[in-house]
């Protein structure tokens, strides 16, 4: 039987940081870890699963003795903010309703998305949820990945694909996922898409490299166009 392991999990502590970072007497851990719970959901219900579609991928909270901080890490930081920080301040007044405590909001920009796992799942549960093709869908992302500087990639798409009656699992892989190398930056992502014919889970690892290595810059995609300039004759 096969082993496996969330692979931010299995890093979390060692490589990775934590992505909720405070202390709490015994008394009120359980309160303070429904709370986190809370945030999150609310946060991906309000920004992922309903207009504006701000691609939240990753929620980090910290707390000090008076106030929650949270850290939003987004692709899309003007549609949280909003038109002169309208919808943030609406966001925040709505977390502070949610949990009664004084909240502090702050957004870190996602400079390359095709890099994080998870908006590349979101990604690829839209286009399922529209009857794009999962084949042509699942090379796609793995192509604009690897183009983005990735060293590996791996996609899995599981349940009723193309509408079958037959429930089947299809793998992609580009380049390599070292999963057991603790030194290895590979980021994992899980989205569901919810169709006419039944839910298809899907399952995303990239492999940026090892930790403290810089990412190549993304690769210039080819033009459509073949050949030489024009007026040359090729031999």
């Amino acid at each position: 039987m096969g082993q496996k392991v969330n692979p931010r999990g299995f890093r979390t502590g060692v490589t990775l940081g934590w992505q909720s970072r405070w202390y709490a007497p015994k008394a009120a851990y359980g309160e303070f870890l429904i709370e986190d719970e809370k945030i999150r959901r609310f946060v991906d219900g309000r920004l992922n699963r309903q207009p504006p579609y701000a691609a939240v991928s990753k929620v980090e909270i910290e707390r000090t003795r008076d106030e929650v901080r949270v850290m939003l890490h987004t692709a899309r930081p003007g549609l949280v903010i909003g038109p002169k920080g309208a919808e943030i301040d609406k966001l925040r007044e709505a977390l502070e309703d949610l949990i009664d405590r004084k909240v502090m909001l702050n957004i870190v920009e996602i400079k390359n998305p095709d890099l994080d796992a998870q908006l590349v799942a979101e990604s690829i549960s839209e286009q399922l949820k529209r009857r794009a093709s999962f084949r042509r869908t699942m090379k796609q992302h793995c192509e604009q990945t690897m183009a983005s500087g990735a060293k590996g990639v791996k996609i899995i798409v599981s349940g009723r694909l193309g509408g079958a009656e037959l429930a089947r699992t299809e793998t992609q892989i580009l380049g390599s996922i070292p999963l057991s190398t603790l030194e290895a930056n590979v980021d994992y992502g899980l989205a569901v898409a919810v169709t006419t014919y039944g839910t298809i889970g899907i399952k995303v690892w990239i492999y940026r490299g090892l930790y403290g290595e810089d990412i190549p810059a993304p690769q210039a995609r080819p033009s459509g166009r073949r050949g030489g300039p024009r007026g040359q004759r090729r031999d």
